[in-house]
């Protein structure tokens, strides 16, 4: 079990420390310390989520385990990857980081598992630079791109989506709570694995109902196979407001294996349906995790702030905490005004609530 918690206050260890934990390729335990986490030493955050599971999107998508691993609910600015503009949550090593107690000061009684491990840095920040490109070809313009994304097999294990082990965790590293553990239960039984079983859906949209809750996100695109798919190119910018059309209308724009032009509309995205948000990216530069390669979208797609992955509705990979954002195609999104933004403040605080939730726990926390 972790000693970390979400919601817990931690200081990122000074960068000497940090290299003193690394070997020659700017490694622990396999995971890359990424050069852009480097101006995070020093500062103090709140524990976003026990980073004890993830998921790999390289192969499978299902789940994998990652020992002593936290997410703080800082990004990736891609700076020393191309510019990629994926966004992904990074990792953090427990020994990266200090707990702080209720007296505002670092624990040091029972963390020896925490200190660095080596006496003598034999990494050095040029060291961790140098190990984010590998040219395979002696071509300097050919560019591999090496990331915590790209190497995330090599630091986690398979861990099968039965093992009851991660749920326990789940609850104990405060990852998520036992009410919602009750609904994804109830969902994966009614829903996620006999998908195609409809009176299993229907028994699971009544009781929804009847609660109140909302009926189940599982649904499959409308376009025959081989029929044309739209597009649409709205030429969407950051800051921009848009508005996320309902889930009927997207399934409109979906092939049966709920694609539009090759780009999957997950389960996860439905929640944020007929919802309005700000456009964070344009989609141009993303690295290929298989590859490495750098790699651009044939049609445009965009990432929208505080959309991500919650993994409440997905199969293998319940309650994976890693947030990867969500893409967007710009068919199943519609221009909003500031002036209509107004009109609808319902919709809009509670995307505010949402963005000030994780505002809260990205930002430093000032030293006492």
């Amino acid at each position: 079990m972790s000693a970390i918690r979400a919601g817990d206050l931690v200081e990122v260890r000074s960068k000497d420390e940090v290299l003193a934990t690394l070997d020659e390729q700017g490694r622990l335990d396999g995971m890359p310390f990424m050069p852009q986490m480097f101006r995070y030493c020093g500062m103090r955050f709140k524990v976003y989520k026990s980073a004890h599971k993830t998921c790999d999107p390289i192969y499978s998508m299902a789940s994998r385990r990652l020992p002593g691993g936290v997410h703080l609910n800082l990004r990736c600015n891609g700076e020393a990857h191309g510019g990629c503009q994926v966004g992904c949550l990074l990792f953090w090593k427990e020994a990266w980081l200090k707990p702080i107690g209720p007296d505002g000061k670092p624990v040091s009684n029972g963390a020896a598992a925490l200190e660095p491990r080596n006496s003598t840095a034999v990494c050095t920040e040029e060291d961790v630079l140098a190990a984010t490109r590998v040219h395979d070809t002696g071509d300097a313009n050919d560019v591999r791109y090496v990331c915590q994304t790209t190497e995330l097999p090599k630091f986690t294990t398979p861990l099968p989506w039965w093992s009851p082990r991660q749920y326990v965790e789940d609850y104990k590293s405060g990852n998520t709570t036992l009410k919602d553990m009750v609904r994804g239960a109830f969902y994966s039984v009614f829903v996620r694995y006999p998908t195609r079983l409809l009176p299993f859906r229907v028994i699971y949209n009544t009781f929804q109902a009847l609660i109140g809750g909302k009926p189940s996100p599982v649904n499959w695109g409308h376009i025959p196979r081989g029929a044309p798919q739209p597009s649409s190119n709205l030429n969407l910018q950051p800051g921009d407001l848009v508005r996320i059309k309902s889930h009927a209308e997207i399934l409109d724009t979906l092939g049966r294996r709920n694609k539009n032009r090759g780009l999957f509309f997950d389960v996860e995205m439905v929640p944020f349906c007929g919802n309005i948000f700000r456009v964070r990216t344009r989609l141009e530069r993303f690295i290929d995790e298989k590859t490495g390669r750098m790699k651009s979208l044939k049609t445009p797609a965009v990432i929208l702030e505080g959309v991500f992955c919650m993994s409440k509705f997905s199969k293998r990979r319940m309650y994976c905490p890693r947030g990867l954002h969500s893409w967007w195609r710009e068919v199943w999104l519609e221009r909003v005004s500031e002036s209509d933004v107004a009109e609808t403040g319902e919709r809009v605080c509670a995307v505010k609530e949402l963005q000030a939730r994780m505002r809260n726990l990205d930002a430093p926390v000032a030293a006492e």
